[in-house]
Formats: C-alpha cells, sequence, structure tokens
C-alpha cells in the first residue's frame, strides 16, 4: 500500500485539524457556540479552527483548486476542474455532548465527481481513505462491504431529520416499512462516519433525504471503492449538491430503495 501525495496530503490535513479538535472537546463549557437555523444546528469556534486549519494545509498542496466548506461556503479556484469538499466537524452535536462520534471529512471533487476521499475520527482515532483506483482502506489495512445478502440480515444507517430538516412524514413512512424487516437501523449523527461504516461492513447502508454536499462527499468515493453502491435515494445518479444520498452493498440497494421510495409511490 503506498499513498500517493495527495492523500498524504489530505491526510495531514485531517490530522491537523482533528488534533485541534480533541483539544478543543477538553474546553466545550467555554466555546462559543452559534446557531445556523435554531438549536439542532449548531457551529462553534472549533468548526471554524479546524476549517481554516484543513484549508491552509491543503491550499499548501494545491493553492489553485477551489474550496467548498461547511462554514465558509465556496471559495471558486483558478484550477476550475477541482474543489476540495470540506466538512471540518462533521457531528457537531456530537462533539458538543461528549460523543466520540465526530469527524473530519475532506474530499476532492473533479468535474463534479469525487476522486478521494478521507474521513478522520480522531476520539477513536479511526481514519477511513480512498482514492479511485485503489481501494478503499481503514489506516492500514484494505477494507470492503459487508456479506450479509439480505434486507432481514441488515443493519442499516439513517440521517434523521432534526427540526429544521424537511421530509419528516417521509422518514416516518421508511420507519413503518423497514422497523418490521431488518436486523437493526442506527443513527450515529454523523452522516460521513455512516458512510465510512458502510464502507468497512459494520453498516449495510446508510441513507439520508436531506444532506449537504460536504457531509457525503468523502464517503462516495470511500464507499464504491470498498464495493459498495452510492446514488441519490432514487437510485440516480449521485449529484453531490442534490441533497440525499443512499450508499448501500449490491445485495440489497435495489430491494432498499423500493423501501424508501417517496410517500405515495407504490411500493414492494
Amino acid at each position: 500500500m503506498t499513498m500517493s501525495s495527495l492523500i498524504s496530503a489530505m491526510i495531514a490535513a485531517a490530522h491537523a485539524a482533528g488534533e485541534g479538535l480533541i483539544t478543543d472537546r477538553e474546553r466545550i463549557a467555554t466555546l462559543t457556540i452559534h446557531s445556523k437555523a435554531g438549536a439542532a444546528d449548531m457551529f462553534t469556534e472549533a468548526d471554524l479552527k479546524a476549517e481554516a486549519t484543513v484549508r491552509e494545509r491543503l491550499m499548501t498542496h494545491a493553492p489553485d483548486y477551489g474550496f467548498l466548506g461547511e462554514e465558509g461556503g465556496l471559495t471558486p479556484g483558478r484550477d476550475a476542474d477541482h474543489v476540495w469538499v470540506v466538512d471540518p466537524l462533521d457531528g457537531t452535536t456530537n462533539f458538543l455532548t461528549g460523543s466520540p462520534l465526530f469527524a473530519v471529512n475532506i474530499a476532492l471533487a473533479r468535474q463534479g465527481e469525487v476522486i478521494a476521499g478521507v474521513t478522520y475520527v480522531p476520539a477513536m482515532n479511526e481514519l477511513f481513505w480512498a482514492e479511485t483506483g485503489k481501494g478503499a482502506w481503514l489506516g492500514e489495512r484494505r477494507i470492503g462491504i459487508s456479506p450479509r445478502t439480505t434486507i432481514e440480515e441488515s443493519v442499516l444507517g439513517v440521517g434523521i431529520p432534526f427540526a429544521t430538516k424537511p421530509y419528516h412524514e417521509q422518514f416516518y413512512a421508511e420507519m413503518e416499512r423497514l422497523t418490521p424487516r431488518v436486523t437493526g437501523i442506527r443513527r450515529l449523527g454523523a452522516g460521513a462516519i455512516d458512510m465510512a461504516w458502510v464502507a468497512c461492513g459494520r453498516h449495510d447502508a446508510y441513507w439520508e433525504q436531506s444532506v449537504s454536499a460536504w457531509d457525503m462527499a468523502a464517503g462516495v468515493v470511500i464507499v464504491r471503492e470498498a464495493g459498495g453502491l452510492v446514488t441519490d435515494t432514487r437510485g440516480g445518479k449521485l449529484d453531490l449538491m442534490n441533497g440525499t444520498v443512499l450508499a448501500a452493498t449490491p445485495a440489497i440497494q435495489a430491494e432498499l430503495l423500493s423501501l424508501i421510495a417517496p410517500v405515495g409511490e407504490s411500493e414492494a
């Protein structure tokens, strides 16, 4: 296993940001907390600092690339084909409440297609990474999707819509269809970790009906390189900016698509 200079730079940026987050977690009581759209959607000075750290490291590696960050938005680059897509702290609520399930997510998109991704979970010291054509990895160990083959055996991850998000009726319908069928449904509170867990076989699928590009981008290439499928929640070609994602093993994808079909459409 030989890392490219690209992946090495992304990992170094993720580690630097992660170290800062661990330090900031020790002083949560003193952090300034901001609200984007109510108490369910927050960010802190730790988010801002982590994004600045990632941006500085990545710009040193490739100064001409664009940068799309959760906190700072899009800064176009001189190279219009390449954009870094970064969530410096996926799982802010987890971070603030003491859960270890938060991550630094860094992806590189070329003409809208993700070609490299890193998801670093600093509190658990887990580093997931992938580059197109080079496999998916957890640290130095190559990973692959779950061998389970049926919905009944499956453990699924889901993004539950919180107070400021849409599609609550859709979520209720999905749970009514799925809970009698599956082994388990989990909500980790950090979509990129859900996708990494699909890649390493801890989950058989993950979906969300209202998700941002920076939450899913790193996981797209990690899941695909692990042998999984990533589409929108209708089974169509994934668009990072379209707001939905389904990452699943090929064995259950078609049936799962029927079970999360929009309310009002015929069910399998």
